[in-house]
């Protein structure tokens, strides 16, 4: 087997297509974006560069064949709640159902944390945020991968374990049909919510983003930051953020809700972008951004993805969860209400799907359940520490 580290750009091409080799013959690949990998490892592009470093190995066989690759980091901003040992990541990691050959890529990755001075390494992960390429997928291999998430074939779990990384935490995902009716107790909530005038709702408008970026802002910061690693947003990132997601927003799938007019809660999704870019195979360049266009245009995408929820921590456990479901569900469901009666309509969609919530987190895994009971996929983050000796420990529940 030959190691190789990704030092030119004509490795870096390999590198992505170790991805493509490996799972071509998969009925449920989606092929990554090249840009959405390649930002990733560009000091330009990926501003956790300013504060830790990234490599990359590909392995080959003896004739050439692409048989695996896997990436390693070092972020000084990386810091889960109980860390006592600095922590480095692993992550794009892929390999053939070889356990010598994805040893070779773990002790690669290994050493070069060491070397670093690291203690442990979690993976996979994404050198930056965790709203994407974070987690290994041990249930709902079966199923396609929402937009940047990983995808990996079964046995992927067992070449983690047996080197001896253990399960840092689980990452659930939660699906439902969209035409489901919500448990009573919601609309029962909504109710009451309802009947004080204080309460508010209002879903985000392309033309108002930046009062909803400051409004999301605040709700993320009070309910989210400082949560399993989150940190503090600036309005100015947020602000970017919805400009970007504004040529695939879909106006009727983002809901505020207020109390006299203070921002307190909110149900952030988006169309589940992979249904229109499983057709570029990877490629995005002009011809294909106006593929994309054309595509969005003329292909109806029947899924949306939760990305985030949140209620401010005054307003939890008093039905403003509720509040803000229903209220979208309004349009989403298409639902009325007649003399206190819930009536589920047509839906503007045929499935949902949230985004992953740390198993460490139980109040939202338990906010998530009520709203969906499907755990439609689970993903993993590993964790193992260089010193074998030390004692191993799960990432501690939030109260």
């Amino acid at each position: 087997m030959n190691l190789i580290e990704v030092i030119t750009p004509g490795l870096a091409k390999e590198f992505l297509k170790v991805n493509e080799e490996l799972n071509k013959n998969n009925p449920h690949y989606i092929h990554p974006l090249h840009k959405d990998v390649n930002d990733v490892f560009d000091p330009k592009k990926n501003k956790t560069f300013r504060h830790g470093e990234a490599a990359r190995w590909i392995i080959k066989d003896h004739a050439g064949k692409f048989i695996g690759r896997i990436a390693a980091f070092t972020n000084k901003k990386y810091k889960n709640k109980g860390d006592d040992v600095p922590v480095g990541g692993i992550g794009f990691f892929d390999c053939i159902n070889d356990q010598a050959a994805a040893d070779m890529l773990f002790d690669v990755a290994k050493h070069w944390l060491m070397q670093r001075g690291m203690e442990a390494m979690d993976g996979p992960v994404n050198f930056g945020e965790r709203d994407r390429w974070w987690g290994l997928v041990v249930k709902g291999t079966d199923i396609p991968p929402l937009y940047c998430m990983n995808f990996n074939p079964p046995y992927y779990q067992s070449l983690f374990e047996n080197y001896g990384f253990k399960n840092y935490f689980n990452q659930i995902c939660f699906g439902m049909k969209a035409s489901t009716r919500l448990q009573q107790k919601f609309y029962d909530r909504h109710a009451e919510c309802a009947k004080d005038p204080n309460f508010s709702s209002d879903n985000m408008k392309k033309k108002q983003l930046d009062k909803f970026a400051k409004d999301f802002t605040i709700v993320y910061n009070k309910a989210w930051a400082g949560h399993g690693g989150l940190k503090q947003l600036e309005e100015k990132v947020v602000r970017k953020m919805f400009q970007s997601m504004k040529p695939v927003m879909d106006e009727r799938i983002n809901w505020f809700i207020y109390y006299k007019g203070e921002p307190i809660g909110m149900w952030i999704n988006l169309p589940d972008l992979n249904q229109w870019f499983k057709y570029l195979k990877g490629k995005f360049s002009l011809f294909h951004k106006l593929k994309f266009l054309w595509l969005k245009a003329t292909k109806t995408n029947r899924r949306f993805v939760g990305l985030v929820f949140g209620i401010i921590p005054e307003f939890q456990g008093m039905g403003a969860d509720s509040y803000v479901i229903v209220e979208g569900c309004k349009l989403i469901q298409n639902l009325k209400i007649e003399n206190g009666d819930y009536k589920v309509g047509k839906p503007i969609y045929d499935d949902y799907e949230m985004q992953w919530i740390g198993e460490f987190n139980p109040k939202m895994v338990n906010v998530a359940e009520t709203i969906a009971g499907n755990r439609s996929r689970i993903l993993t983050t590993y964790r193992y520490l260089f010193d074998r000796t030390k004692e191993f420990k799960q990432h501690p529940i939030l109260l």
